[in-house]
């Protein structure tokens, strides 16, 4: 374990004497893909509840690890990260058995997400450089463990200003990128102001490194109309230029372009202009109760897109 610290540190050190002269990382190609949260709401759900479509990308995101301690009134623990998903069915065996018998599932972790324990889980960085060191340290052996091949950033509250949340996830996200700890990266910012104000910082001088935006749409109002969604979802092409922008819905009746009411009208149209890069989901615990219609239908969208 000694030996795993210090490799790790001399491994930072090195990420933060390089960083500022990197401009460009080599991903792995970003095919059309569908993602699913999965493990947040303690509802039992298994990988192998979900059907998985052979024609599509797919990615499990387990939800969530988050930077906090697992008590009654949880404290920031400055990026030293705990498992906070459904650890009983979402094993690391699980993960394998998943993997080996679909060859194109891939498996992350969303760090943050709304709450924790009932308390907002914070983006609370006592300083960046020892956020970024425990934040390597915690998510790399947690990667390691559970052979993940993806993170996700999904904080929605913050204690910092933009340029510091920037700083900790980009050399975050590029020390996983550039020393094979993770392959895929994505985002998961929503339509609020205090939220955006900090992905875009991140977005302009980290860009180079997210490979997704899981915009969430469905914080958008309930009652979204096809119209309303394509301008929204111009709005964030533009916000996020040149990035991967998934379109996305909610199965637990949150809001925004449902797919009762055009969700699959719409990306449709998006196909049709070669702007549809893939369909995520929040989340499958909600969709256990209808059988995983909905993943049924997104996957059979995409495949017949590939």
């Amino acid at each position: 374990m000694e030996c795993f610290k210090f490799c790790i540190s001399l491994l930072v050190l090195q990420t933060l004497l390089t960083i500022s002269r990197i401009t460009a990382t080599v991903s792995p190609s970003c095919p059309v893909v569908f993602r699913e949260y999965i493990g947040a709401l303690g509802k039992n759900v298994t990988f192998s509840d979900v059907p998985i479509n052979p024609n599509v990308e797919f990615h499990f995101l387990l939800s969530f690890a988050i930077d906090y301690t697992n008590t009654i009134s949880p404290q920031p623990t400055n990026g030293d990260f705990l498992i906070y998903w459904d650890t009983d069915n979402l094993t690391p065996s699980h993960i394998s058995s998943i993997k080996a018998k679909h060859k194109n599932v891939k498996v992350g972790m969303s760090l943050g997400g709304d709450t924790v324990n009932g308390k907002n889980a914070t983006f609370a960085p006592t300083s960046i450089t020892s956020w970024v060191r425990n934040a390597i340290y915690s998510i790399t052996k947690i990667a390691k463990e559970y052979n993940l091949d993806a993170i996700d950033i999904d904080y929605e509250h913050f204690n910092v200003d933009p340029d510091t949340f920037a700083e900790c996830i980009g050399r975050l996200l590029y020390f996983l990128k550039q020393n094979n700890v993770i392959s895929y990266t994505s985002i998961a910012p929503y339509a609020d102001d205090s939220v955006q104000v900090h992905y875009l910082a991140l977005w302009r001088k980290y860009g180079h490194l997210i490979d997704y935006v899981n915009f969430q749409f469905y914080a958008y109002a309930k009652g979204t109309t096809i119209p309303q969604f394509l301008q929204y979802f111009e709005t964030q092409r533009c916000n996020y230029k040149g990035g991967k922008i998934l379109v996305s819905f909610g199965t637990n009746n949150i809001g925004g372009l449902s797919p009762e009411h055009g969700f699959f009208d719409a990306c449709t149209i998006l196909r049709s202009q070669g702007k549809l890069h893939g369909i995520f989901i929040w989340s499958a615990d909600d969709s256990m109760k209808d059988h995983f219609r909905y993943e049924k239908l997104s996957q059979n969208l995409l495949a017949s897109a590939a």
